[in-house]
């Protein structure tokens, strides 16, 4: 039976939330969750694991960009994770608790898990623990092979994504041997659209096509011909 996702494309999806390229406001935080909120968009996040196994919002594997630290996250327990600050604000790394608790089901939710081999066995079971029950439209997606094998599973019930990019046959052929493992629409690089895994999925399996990152008007109005929803950061849509 297909699952209803209608949800996942009814309205653009904000990348890693609503923030400002990072002046003001940064991404993947409880600041940039609640302007995507107020503007009514579907949100886009990334979660890693800390040390303790607590699943964090944050995109890099590394803390230095985003903290000053120096470090992994997967070197970090979640009160650590805690006590730093993003970009010099006010804004801590947010837990995926404390993002389920902002959100409470106002705005969809898609969640890319964050492939940290030797630090990532318990990553699928614990997202899939913290959405356990939770009240409103959420999706799990990721570029790792190894982590959209688990999701059958151990997140059985959650839409899955396959996150992806690439025009080479080699690529193409990796992204068709994931259609066996359960996946549900694909988030795919709009640069490398359109190309035939694309055209299968969306014309032959009927599947949602998301597209990622837009940025600028030209690549807005080649995601409208090639795939159903955008993610986009830095500009109005």
């Amino acid at each position: 039976m297909t699952r209803d996702l209608s949800w996942l494309t009814a309205r653009p999806i904000a990348h890693r939330g609503l923030h400002d390229s990072n002046k003001l406001v940064w991404e993947n935080t409880l600041a940039a969750f609640s302007r995507a909120i107020d503007g009514n968009y579907a949100i886009e996040c990334d979660v890693h694991l800390t040390k303790d196994g607590v699943p964090v919002i944050f995109h890099d594997g590394d803390l230095k960009r985003l903290t000053g630290e120096t470090g992994k996250v997967h070197d970090r327990t979640s009160e650590e994770m805690q006590k730093l600050r993003i970009g010099g604000t006010k804004d801590h790394p947010p837990t995926l608790r404390e993002m389920l608790n902002l959100i409470q089901g106002r705005v969809p939710l898609v969640i890319e898990l964050k492939g940290d081999v030797g630090h990532d066995g318990d990553l699928v079971r614990s997202v899939a623990k913290e959405l356990n029950g939770y009240v409103g439209h959420a999706a799990i997606m990721s570029f790792d092979h190894h982590l959209i094998r688990q999701c059958p599973e151990h997140a059985t019930g959650i839409p899955l994504g396959l996150t992806a990019e690439g025009m080479s046959d080699k690529d193409i052929e990796a992204h068709f041997a994931m259609l066996a493992h359960g996946i549900d629409f694909v988030s795919y690089y709009i640069q490398h659209m359109p190309n035939r895994f694309i055209s299968f999925v969306r014309e032959r399996l009927n599947m949602p096509v998301i597209s990622w990152t837009i940025r600028d008007d030209a690549a807005f109005k080649k995601s409208a011909l090639e795939a159903d929803q955008v993610t986009f950061e830095g500009i109005v849509v």
